[in-house]
């Protein structure tokens, strides 16, 4: 064998067929495409049922809820719709007239409802999401637990807010005040014009309006609740008789108690308590009576015109209106409270010559 025949054989490389190349893509036959279809055949008739029950059941829980929903709601619509009725049904009575604030029921009326039925939706829809995400067999207790955090951190950023809003929720539900009533809220007073959850609006005497956070309110006063009393002091000499000014108050009372509006206004006789005070020169006769709220003010002027005019055509001198001249003395002589004169004010006087400084004397045959 001769040398260039052993080279190229001793140097030559087998050469790779195209089915042994890195890169060739393998194509997969017909036999594999065909167990592949098997086998997610078989996963999905294995898994079928169980996304069917799963379906059904989150179906059957979304129907459930929303059915609820709807129902809790109307029966609340239908509850605060049956107070309205009520309400306009007691209106058009005198105990109506008297009692009852057709804008203030309706608002409060309308602001439970709205109470009512927020928490309703919020109550079913979210024990509703929390059994779904259940029916897809998810972990609640991390859920629950980072919800509870959240809450605490919320509440803690926005507590004024939490404060306000259940604030209103118990003032709304105990009808502490309402539209239309006179309340002192501390902070500040007026007619409530306006009462929310979060802010009740107040319109003070002077006509500005006041916001004022239910969270804020520590103490409320009202003035138109149950009844007011309207009380007029009456400040007469101390020389007056008493029987005559007590007979003469007792007069107007009993013609104001017959005489319309003020027999509606007034919701018990007019009453003379009696003496109040008594000083060396004035005594004070107190008048009292229960009027319907929020109409003590205007009772109560209207018994001091009735009461002075009274008074006057009786002859009775109220303290404090014009009083007659203190008589003057004859026999007093004019001058003699006026100081004598200061023997000081004459310069010839040798009271005011010992009290002038004395002139230095020059001596004989001084050259000034």
């Amino acid at each position: 064998m001769s040398l260039p025949a052993v080279l190229p054989a001793a140097g030559s490389s087998p050469t790779p067929t195209p089915s042994e190349s890195p890169t060739a893509v393998t194509v997969p036959s017909l036999q594999d495409a065909q167990e592949s279809a098997t086998n997610a055949a078989g996963w999905v008739e294995e898994n079928w049922s169980t996304w069917l029950a799963i379906g059904l059941r989150v179906l059957l829980i979304l129907v459930i809820a929303a059915i609820l929903r709807v129902v809790v709601r109307r029966a609340i619509t239908k509850l605060i719709d049956r107070m309205n009725r009520t309400v306009q049904a007691v209106d058009g009575t005198a105990l109506g007239g008297l009692l009852v604030n057709v804008e203030r029921r309706r608002q409060r009326s309308q602001a439970i409802g709205s109470v009512l039925r927020s928490v309703a939706s919020f109550l079913i829809l979210g024990t509703a999401a929390l059994m779904i995400l259940g029916t897809f067999e998810i972990n609640l207790a991390p859920l629950l637990a980072s919800a509870g955090v959240a809450g605490v951190a919320i509440g803690f950023g926005a507590r004024n807010l939490v404060t306000d809003f259940l604030s209103g929720v118990f003032m709304i539900l105990e009808d502490q005040y309402g539209v239309g009533d006179q309340i002192d809220a501390g902070v500040a007073s007026g007619e409530v014009i306006e009462v929310g959850l979060r802010v009740t609006k107040l319109r003070g005497d002077s006509g500005e309006i006041w916001y004022v956070r239910n969270g804020e309110v520590k103490r409320i006063g009202n003035l138109s609740q149950g009844w007011a009393t309207a009380g007029v002091d009456v400040t007469v000499k101390a020389s007056e008789d008493l029987d005559r000014v007590k007979a003469t108050l007792v007069e107007v009372a009993e013609k104001m108690n017959k005489e319309e509006p003020w027999n509606e206004f007034l919701w018990s006789p007019i009453e003379v308590l009696g003496l109040d005070s008594v000083l060396i020169d004035s005594m004070v006769v107190r008048v009292s009576a229960k009027t319907m709220p929020g109409k003590s003010l205007t009772v109560e002027r209207e018994l001091r015109w009735r009461i002075k005019r009274a008074f006057d055509a009786a002859d009775i001198r109220i303290v404090g209106g014009p009083t007659v001249p203190p008589e003057e003395d004859p026999g007093l002589d004019p001058t003699a409270g006026v100081a004598a004169p200061s023997v000081y004010a004459n310069a010839a006087s040798p009271q005011s010559a010992a009290a002038s400084p004395l002139t230095p004397v020059t001596p004989p045959g001084t050259v000034k």
